[in-house]
This record gives structure tokens, sequence and C-alpha cells, in this order.
């Protein structure tokens, strides 16, 4: 049986009607604020790449698969790992020749529904965003010419293209792989967090700590750039708004949003990032260089809030960022096609390998 909280134990002992009111009044605002993740993201993505069983199977195939890299070592679940909340929990992912990219990997969970995607909203949606990777130098470092190859030359590749894309003329396309990913991508999504079943009226689905937290992260300003279904990734935000965290949180060399625009009032603007399922993504930032998760809220509160959260409202809003965490997308790795004589081969003959690295 769930515990009862202190404020509906004293309206059911008749000593808060206010109580009551005030519960019902945090609900209310919450339901203003916030949405439930849904069970599917379909209405989301809509006639602009519609979901089929054929795509997400095909998705699947090629984000699992290191073929998509050069080296044909690198997969996109190697850097958004869905064992491990979505991302790799490292502060800068590791790729082609052993570089690390210049900024912590964003969860691939829930990332659908994000406003844009990247730290500094590059992408406009899941599509473009898997083509940065794959042909980013430091990342896969691929071209769309050899991807198209490679996967051409395996005769299963083909039918499943020719399967999710029956209208395209040319099935195995660049494009469609980054139509793919998208389909598949949006599959990824954590509904039924407490925060849900709250957000759906069941005020026991958080705790006591958790409710005060919700109530300080609504009234002391956090909610500004973390709200709506994601409880963040919907817009653009100066980071050090009162106070500029140093160097080791915000490095000076990355400008943010600004490097895209080139607009000196986007210096050091980030996409908020989402909330969601927070405890399981550290470390946290762009640099990637906080690992706590109370530290993260205590910054922030430090650099956009000019501290107005008490040393306790800091470890309340901790515990209420812990109800986000929904259930886990139940993934099974995929048997992937095998390559054939005509699948094009890295050109690496001295491909270095980490330091300490046996065999």
């Amino acid at each position: 049986m769930k515990a009862v909280h202190s404020l509906t134990a004293a309206a059911l002992l008749g000593l808060g009607s206010g109580a009551v009111a005030a519960e019902d009044a945090m609900l209310e605002r919450a339901q203003m604020l916030f949405e439930p993740i849904p069970q599917s993201a379909a209405d989301h993505i809509g006639d602009r790449n519609p979901i089929t069983p054929e795509k997400v199977e095909l998705g699947k195939m090629l984000f699992f698969d290191p073929r998509l890299s050069a080296s044909q070592t690198i997969s996109c679940n190697t850097c958004h790992n869905v064992g491990m909340g979505g991302d790799d929990n490292i502060p800068s992912s590791v790729g082609h020749d052993w570089q690390r990219g210049p900024r912590n990997s964003p969860t691939i969970f829930n990332a659908v529904f994000n406003v844009a995607q990247f730290w500094d909203g590059r992408a406009e949606d899941l599509t473009e965003q898997a083509k940065g990777p794959i042909q980013a130098g430091v990342e896969m470092n691929n071209t769309p010419s050899n991807l198209e190859a490679t996967l051409n030359s395996i005769d299963e590749y083909v039918g499943a293209f020719e399967a999710a894309f029956p209208e395209s003329e040319n099935a195995v396309s660049f494009d469609n792989t980054a139509k793919a990913l998208e389909v598949y991508q949006a599959t990824l999504i954590t509904p039924d967090s407490p925060f849900d079943q709250y957000l759906k009226g069941d005020t026991d689905a958080l705790t006591d700590q958790q409710l005060a937290g919700l109530d300080a992260f609504m009234n002391k300003g956090c909610v500004a750039c973390h709200n709506g279904v994601n409880v963040g990734g919907q817009g653009y935000y100066p980071f050090g708004v009162i106070n500029r965290p140093g160097a080791d949180i915000l490095p000076e060399a990355d400008r943010g949003r600004a490097q895209v625009t080139e607009t000196a009032a986007d210096e050091y603007v980030f996409r908020s990032p989402s909330l969601r399922n927070v405890e399981l993504t550290a470390p946290y930032f762009h640099s990637g260089n906080v690992w706590s998760l109370r530290e993260a809220v205590s910054i922030m509160n430090d650099a956009q809030l000019n501290s107005l959260l008490t040393e306790e409202d800091v470890d309340n809003v901790t515990a209420f960022l812990r109800s986000l965490t929904g259930k886990q997308p139940e993934v099974e790795y995929p048997v992937l096609p095998i390559s054939t004589d005509e699948t094009p081969m890295p050109d690496i003959p001295d491909y270095p390998r980490p330091t300490g690295a046996e065999g």
C-alpha cells in the first residue's frame, strides 16, 4: 500500500482543507507547465516521416551497425548507448582515430520531443541530426557515397531499404538512412515515470521531498528553461545569466549557438537539455565535467538563479529530478547483415590503437 503524503493525510483527518487546495493548485500548475511522455511519438513526427514497422526494423539495424563509420568500429549506439540512459556516461565521446568530441553526448532517449538537436540546435530534427555524426571527422568520419556503397553491397540491407521506402526510386540512400534512423530513435522514449503518473493525477506518485522539490522548481525559476514534455529541450538560453561558471564547466572556446548563427547575442547560449532520466546521464552540461546531480543543481542555482534556492531546496529539487526517470526501452540487439566481398573495407592498414591496448 502506498504511503499517504502528509498533505493528503491532513485532509483525511479533516485538519487541512487549505492543504488539499494547495496540493490541487500545485498539480494544476504542473499540468499547465509540463506534459507526460506519450506512449508513442508517431503523432510528433507526423506525415513528415511516417513511422512504419519496416522503417523501425531497418533503423534499428542501422543504429547498431558499426559499418556506418569509415573505420567500421563505431555505431550510433557507441555514443548513445541504449543500456546506459541513451548516452555514454563519459565527458565527451571517443570517435574516429581515438579523437574526443568537443561536447558531452546528449541522451537519445526522448530526443524526438526536443525543439531541435545538438547542444546548439543546429539540426532541426533527428533526420538532420543523424547525418551529422556519420560525416563528422571526429566521430564516424564517413561519406554519403561510401555509406551507400557499403549498404548496397549487402543484399539484406537492399531488401530492407526497399521494404521501408517502397516509393523511393533509389531506396538505398544517405537520406533514407537518416530517415530510418530517426524513426527508430523515435521509439526510444521513456514514459510512465513517477512524475508522469503525478501529472496524470496520481498525487501519491511523488514523495513529500519530491513534491517540495517540484514546488521549488516551479516557483524559484527552474521552470523558465525546463518545461514542456521533456522538462527542457524546448528553447535556447545563455549559460551564466547571473554568474558565469568557470572555464572547466563553461569552456571559453565553445561559444555555443553563436557558432551556428554567427550572432553575438548567441554567445554561450545553448539549447536547454531535457531533464528526463537525468539521474542516469552523468556527467552533466555540454562540457561533461560535473558528475554529481546535486552539484549540477547547485551550479545552475548560482549561475542562473542567483542562489534563490536554499540548500534544502537544492536537496529537494535533486530528489524531484529523480522522479523523471521513466520506463527504459527494452531493446534486443539485432542480428546484423553479413558483409560481402563487395563491401568496402577501411583503407587503414596502420589504424592506431589506444595507449595500453593489448592483442
